[in-house]
């Protein structure tokens, strides 16, 4: 497994990606649809497609790309897909999502009805 220490910076694409592109592909999506170079050694990008139980990942090693692909056998990642932009992660929520968890932990306040008591 990736260890969170291994970066200066972690970006997940939120949303949905093609997983279908390569290297290239994905290369060109973090320059042009989110306007960073991804020749930065230290960080790594994100992307999960529709099927959630599937990432890929870009890293720049300073002589070329590594394209991570993680496939899980059961369970599913919970993926922010509520916006289609480039979210930089801490290495708690980068931990929390490779082990299943949703990287917005928290309790939701609700309405009470006033009719309720």
């Amino acid at each position: 497994m990736l260890k969170e220490t291994e970066f200066d910076s972690i970006y997940i694409a939120c949303g949905y990606t093609d997983l279908r592109y390569g290297i290239d592909g994905l290369a060109a999506t973090i320059k042009e649809k989110f306007d960073l170079t991804p020749f930065t050694e230290r960080t790594i990008f994100i992307f999960c497609g529709r099927k959630s139980d599937r990432i890929k990942a870009l890293v720049w090693e300073g002589d070329g790309f590594l394209l991570l692909y993680k496939r899980l056998e059961s369970g599913r990642f919970r993926w922010p897909r509520n916006r289609s932009d480039l979210r930089n992660l801490t290495s708690d929520e980068f931990k929390r999502l490779l082990s299943g968890f949703t990287i917005d932990p928290g309790i939701h306040k609700i309405q009470v009805p006033e009719n309720a008591l």
